[in-house]
C-alpha cells in the first residue's frame, strides 16, 4: 500500500513560476516600447530573444532556480488488487478484499531548474524528496447464504516513507498588456524502495492571469486561476514488510476475527446448500451462488491462514502484491499569486481545492541571464 504514495509526489512537482515573455502594447507604455526596439538584447538564450526583443516583447531573465515546499492531502482509489505472503504466488483478492478511505498525505521539497528555450517556451528540471504517509482501511467482504457481501473484519494499514523524484516539463507561455496564460506540462519518475520499478506519471495544466506592475518596472504582482489533470501509469508491483504498515498489538487477534467469521460463513452456505431439493441444486441462479461463494472461501482462506501464519513471525514477513492505482479525482482547481520583488527574485504561493485533493505550494525563485 505504500506505493500509492508516489502520486502525491507526482501532483506537487507541479510548480512552474510565473514569469512570461509579455507583448508591451498601450500608449502609456510607448517609452518602454521604443526602449525595448532601440537597444540590444544583452544574452544568448532564449533562441529569437533580440527578435522579440525588438519586437517590443519584454523578456525574462532566461535561466533561474526555484525551490518549493509543499503540503498535500489526496484520496486514492485502489482496483485489481493480488496479494501473496512471503514470497508465496500472487493470488486475486479483489473479489472480497477491498481497499476504502485511502488518505494520503506529504510534506515535500523540490528543486527546478529552469531555461527559456525560445521566447515563449521554458524548458526546465525536477528533483523532489518527500517524506509521504499513506491510511487506509483494508476490509474483508464475505458472501452470506443469500449471496449478498458483507464485512466481517477491517485492517488499518498505515505507512510512511521517503521518496526521490526526477523528471522535466515543458511550459508553453504567453503574456499581452499583463495578461497571461500558460499550458504547463511534465513528465516524472518517482522511486520508492520498496517499488520493484520506477513509477512514471504525466501532468499538464492550464493556468491564465494577470500581472500589475508597481511604479518600478521590475516589481509586480501576478494573480492566476487554473487546474491541472494527473495521468499514470496505473499498474503498481511492490513487497512491504508486515510489521511496518500493521498494528502489531491487534493484528493476531484481527486475523482470528476474519477466520472464525471465514468458518461462520462457509458452514452458513453448506446448510443453505444441503437444505436445497435436488431440482433447486440444478437451478443455474443457485449453482452460480454456490460456485462463486466457495471459490471466495477458498480464496480467502488462503490469504488468511498465511496471514496466521504471519503473524507467528511478523517480523521477518513480507507480502508482495501488485494494483491498479488511480487519484479519485483527476482534475484540481487552483489559484495562486506571486510577488516579483525584482527581475531576479520572486515569492510564490498557489492553492489547490476542490474535489479529493488539497494542497499548499511555496515558492522562492531566482533569476539570471546566460
Amino acid at each position: 500500500m505504500k506505493q500509492v504514495l508516489v502520486i502525491l509526489i507526482f501532483i506537487s512537482i507541479h510548480g512552474f513560476g510565473q514569469v512570461y515573455s509579455n507583448k508591451e502594447v498601450g500608449k502609456k507604455n510607448i517609452d518602454l516600447i521604443d526602449s525595448l526596439k532601440n537597444s540590444e538584447y544583452p544574452y544568448v538564450l532564449p533562441i529569437w530573444g533580440e527578435k522579440a526583443h525588438k519586437a517590443g516583447y519584454t523578456l525574462p531573465l532566461s535561466a533561474g532556480i526555484s525551490t518549493q515546499y509543499v503540503w498535500q492531502e489526496s484520496e486514492v482509489v485502489i482496483d485489481n488488487l493480488h496479494a501473496a505472503i512471503n514470497d508465496g504466488e500472487l493470488v486475486d483478492v479483489s473479489e472480497f478484499a477491498r481497499l476504502y478511505n485511502t488518505i494520503t498525505k506529504l510534506h515535500a521539497v523540490n528543486i527546478r531548474p529552469d531555461l527559456w528555450i525560445l521566447p515563449f517556451l521554458n524548458f526546465y528540471g525536477i528533483l523532489a524528496q518527500s517524506n509521504p504517509s499513506t491510511t487506509t482501511s483494508v476490509g474483508i467482504f464475505l458472501p452470506d447464504s443469500t449471496g449478498n457481501f458483507e464485512q466481517v473484519v477491517e485492517f488499518q494499514v498505515n505507512s510512511a516513507n521517503k521518496a526521490t523524484s526526477v523528471g522535466f516539463g515543458i511550459t508553453p507561455t504567453i503574456g499581452v498588456g499583463g495578461g497571461w496564460m500558460a499550458w504547463d506540462m511534465n513528465f516524472t519518475w518517482t522511486d520508492i524502495p520498496t517499488l520493484s520499478s520506477p513509477a512514471f506519471a504525466f501532468v499538464m495544466g492550464p493556468r491564465f492571469g494577470k500581472s500589475f506592475r508597481f511604479k518600478n518596472p521590475a516589481r509586480n504582482l501576478n494573480f492566476w486561476v487554473g487546474a491541472f489533470r494527473l495521468s499514470l501509469n496505473s499498474g503498481t508491483e511492490g513487497v512491504f514488510k508486515l510489521d511496518e504498515v500493521v498494528d502489531t498489538e491487534t493484528f493476531q487477534a484481527k486475523v482470528d476475527q476474519g477466520l472464525d467469521a471465514l468458518d461462520q460463513r462457509y458452514t452458513e452456505v453448506e446448510m443453505w446448500w444441503n437444505n436445497l431439493s435436488e431440482s433447486e441444486k440444478r437451478n443455474p441462479a443457485n449453482k452460480a451462488r454456490y460456485t462463486a461463494a466457495n471459490r471466495v472461501f477458498d480464496a480467502a482462506g488462503k490469504l488468511l491462514t498465511g496471514l496466521d501464519e504471519a503473524a507467528t513471525h511478523i517480523e521477518e514477513s513480507t507480502i508482495s502484491y501488485s494494483m491498479d492505482k488511480r487519484p479519485k479525482d483527476k482534475w484540481n482547481f487552483t489559484v495562486g499569486a506571486q510577488y516579483q520583488i525584482n527581475k531576479h527574485w520572486m515569492i510564490r504561493g498557489e492553492y489547490g481545492f476542490l474535489g479529493s485533493r488539497n494542497q499548499f505550494i511555496g515558492g522562492l525563485q531566482y533569476r539570471f541571464g546566460l
